[in-house]
């Protein structure tokens, strides 16, 4: 089986790249060979391969950064991946897509299920919502695969920079009023790929939600994070409300992935082993 993969330095193509199996063989196209911004060369890419399955692991990631860059933004992850998502159409091949919890407003206390009302409260949530109704209209046969909070060993994630300062501070402010499912990229990894074979067997695809179990807090998450790493930095509760950022942040994170295990066979990982072998990796 052959892959095409948007993505090379990320934290999930990496993943992808440690973890194929076997019998699967892959092309990483980093920003060099096939930069997001120029949407036509995207497609182009896509033509030019001979795959069986597509997977778009690259995006905007700059939460913040959107907000200042929105049009910039939306290209990249709105036009981008409808047009692989259409050039998949044309080849005949699944397209499979990462997304975001961001496109939800991120109130409440329920876990949100692929078909709520999606409202996202930022720009990078916008642009992120657009990619979705792109792959979606493309007619092309896709799984979105909606995810949140991801760690790894690679790349910036919030496990890498509470370890960093975590050896540097005696205390740390973390906000606790934001819940959510940290998911390890590693895990992500394996979930498209188990994906990636059904869609090429003809499964019937849609939107899914995958996301660490359980939910948890930053604050709770990072002291986990340091007591896994022996790490004596303490961590104070606060509100979303004195860490203000450019972008606005859900609230509610959480996410119902039962659809996922029904359809896919794939339960939500627990992220404590998860982050286990994130500290266990960095440490070596």
């Amino acid at each position: 089986m052959r892959l095409l993969v948007f993505g090379q330095s990320g934290q999930v193509a990496q993943e992808l790249a440690r973890r194929l199996p076997a019998d699967m063989t892959a092309v990483f196209l980093g920003r060099e060979k096939a930069d997001l911004s120029d949407p036509a060369a995207c497609a182009a890419a896509v033509a030019a391969h001979p795959v069986d399955a597509v997977i778009n692991a690259a995006a905007w990631t700059a939460v913040d950064k959107a907000e200042s860059e929105e049009a910039a933004a939306m290209v990249v992850n709105g036009d981008a991946p409808g047009a692989m998502a259409r050039a998949c159409t044309a080849k005949g091949v699944p397209f499979l897509h990462i997304s975001t919890d961001y496109v939800f407003d991120g109130q409440g206390a329920l876990p949100f299920t692929p078909v709520d009302p999606v409202a996202p409260q930022n720009a990078y949530g916008r642009s992120k919502l657009a990619g979705e109704i792109a792959v979606r209209e493309s007619g092309a046969r896709h799984v979105i695969l909606r995810t949140s909070w991801v760690v790894s060993a690679h790349g910036a994630n919030f496990v890498k920079t509470m370890l960093r300062l975590g050896v540097s501070r005696d205390r740390l402010n973390v906000v606790a009023d934001q819940i959510g499912g940290p998911t390890p990229a590693a895990a992500i990894a394996d979930a498209l790929l188990i994906i990636a074979r059904a869609m090429t067997q003809g499964a019937s695809g849609g939107t899914y939600h995958f996301s660490g179990a359980p939910d948890t807090n930053w604050a709770d998450f990072a002291r986990a994070v340091m007591a896994q790493a022996g790490l004596a930095c303490a961590i104070t509760d606060i509100p979303s409300s004195d860490y203000p950022t450019p972008a606005t942040r859900p609230l509610n994170s959480r996410m119902d992935c039962t659809n996922l295990t029904r359809d896919f066979g794939i339960p939500r990982p627990d992220w404590r082993k998860g982050l286990a072998d994130i500290v266990q990796e960095l440490r070596a």
